[in-house]
């Protein structure tokens, strides 16, 4: 493995299938990235018949370790960003409640601990909405405790939510200015 160059992106996928491909996308132009996979998200990855092209410098670290093994990075700064995207609305819930029993709800919480800003891309932002499923685009309606807690998430310290694909690109481009100047 190629010596790490610091700091890095960390990027964090979920289970959903929401502009899935899009983040996908955006992954592999990203440099000096990481990947966080939760069980779910990898199930997604082979339910859309995704590959993922990603930088040669880039690592993926699975949802195979009962204590997220992975998350001990963030203390020693290996992380200028973390990024969730997608997020169900279960990821979002257990951010909102605390709760960091994944991969990808751990190192959401340790970002935190450690004063790693995360941007994070939640799926349910509306009380309808327009979706890609493996089969194609289907209409779902978020429950109102998923709209509200994508709400309070927003109020978390050093966390932005966006709730579009646009947003998310504009808060990565708008990062990375802030790193590079």
């Amino acid at each position: 493995m190629a010596k790490l160059k610091t700091p890095r992106w960390g990027w964090a996928l979920t289970g959903s299938g929401h502009f899935f491909k899009e983040c996908l996308r955006m992954i592999g132009d990203l440099d000096d990235v990481d990947l966080f996979v939760s069980r779910a998200a990898a199930e997604v990855v082979r339910m859309y018949r995704q590959e993922l092209k990603l930088p040669k410098t880039a690592r993926v670290f699975r949802d195979t370790t009962a204590s997220a093994a992975p998350v001990g990075f963030f203390y020693y700064g290996v992380y200028h960003t973390l990024i969730l995207a997608p997020a169900t609305s279960n990821t979002v819930a257990k951010c909102v409640f605390g709760i960091s029993d994944t991969l990808v709800t751990n190192v959401f919480a340790q970002a935190g601990k450690c004063r790693v800003p995360a941007i994070v891309f939640a799926c349910d932002t509306a009380p309808e909405l327009e979706t890609e499923a493996p089969k194609g685009t289907v209409k779902v309606y978020p429950r109102d405790i998923d709209l509200k807690n994508t709400e309070r998430l927003k109020s978390f310290e050093s966390t932005l939510v966006v709730e579009s694909l646009e947003q998310l690109e504009t808060a990565l481009t708008r990062r990375e200015r802030e790193l590079h100047g």
